[in-house]
C-alpha cells in the first residue's frame, strides 16, 4: 500500500497482503514494505523465499523508545522492543531490513534518532530513513489537540519549532522539502541523520531489490 500500513488489524481475518505476497513471489515482482506491526512475522515464510532472489526489502518504523509516548503518539502499535525483535528475526531469516524514524518531531522525539539507529543495527537492519513532521490539511487540527492535550507544558515550543521547520507554516507540501523541513532544527536532525547513519554503516534508504527476474502472468516459457 502507498497510503497506509499493510498490516492493519483486518490483516488478521482476511490476509490480503499475504495473497499479494505469494502472487508477487510467483511472479518474481519486486516489493518493498514499510510497517509499524509486528503482524509481518507471520509472512516469514514467504518473505524469506522472496528475498532469497532479492524480491523483497522491508522497513519498519520505530519514532521512539519512551513508552510513554509511543502510547500517546502510536495508540496500538507494537512497542519499539517488539519492533526489533521483528528486524532481528527477520535479518536472520535473510530479508534485507531497514528503520523508518518518522515523524521526527522536534522537542519531543528528534533526539532519540542516534539510539534508534543503533538498536535498529545491533538487531540487523542495514538501512535506514527518516520524515521530519509536516501537517496538511485536517492533521493540523488534530494535532494541535493532542500535543496540547498531551503535552501542555511544552506545547507552545513543540509547534512553534514545526513552525521554524516550515518557513512559518505547519504545513508543507513543496517537493523535496516537505519531508525534511528546513531551517536550523530541520538541519540539525538531518546533520544528525547524516553523522550517525555514517557511524553505524547505514545512512542510505537502499531496497537493493532485483527487478530483472519479473515475467508477466501467463507468460510462456521462451524457445531462446
Amino acid at each position: 500500500s502507498g497510503n497506509t500500513d499493510c498490516y492493519q488489524p483486518a490483516e488478521q481475518k482476511y490476509r490480503l497482503t499475504r495473497g499479494l505476497l505469494e502472487v508477487c513471489n510467483e511472479f518474481n515482482q519486486p516489493v518493498g514494505i514499510l510497517t509499524k506491526n509486528s503482524w509481518i512475522l507471520h509472512d516469514k515464510d514467504v518473505l524469506q523465499e522472496m528475498a532469497k532472489k532479492k524480491l523483497v526489502s522491508a522497513m519498519v518504523s520505530i519514532t521512539s523508545f519512551n513508552e510513554d509516548l509511543r502510547r500517546v503518539m502510536e495508540p496500538r502499535t507494537t512497542t519499539a522492543k517488539q519492533k526489533l525483535k521483528v528486524i532481528n528475526e527477520l535479518s536472520s531469516a535473510g530479508v534485507r531490513m531497514g528503520v523508518m524514524m518518522g515523524p521526527m518531531i522536534p522537542g519531543l522525539n528528534e533526539h532519540e534518532m542516534q539510539r534508534i539507529m543503533k538498536a535498529a543495527k545491533d538487531n540487523g537492519a542495514s538501512f535506514t530513513a527518516y520524515t521530519f513532521i509536516r501537517l496538511n490539511g485536517a492533521i493540523k487540527f488534530l494535532f494541535h489537540d493532542w500535543l496540547f492535550k498531551n503535552f501542555p507544558d511544552r506545547a507552545d515550543k513543540v509547534w512553534h519549532l514545526i513552525e521554524q521547520s516550515h518557513n512559518g507554516q505547519v504545513n508543507d507540501s513543496r517537493w523535496g522539502v516537505r519531508m525534511r523541513g528546513e531551517g536550523t532544527i530541520a538541519e540539525m536532525v538531518a546533520q544528525q541523520y547524516k553523522k550517525y547513519g555514517k557511524l553505524y554503516g547505514m545512512n542510505a534508504e537502499e531496497w537493493s531489490l532485483d527487478t530483472s527476474i519479473f515475467r508477466r502472468p501467463g507468460e510462456q516459457g521462451r524457445l531462446f
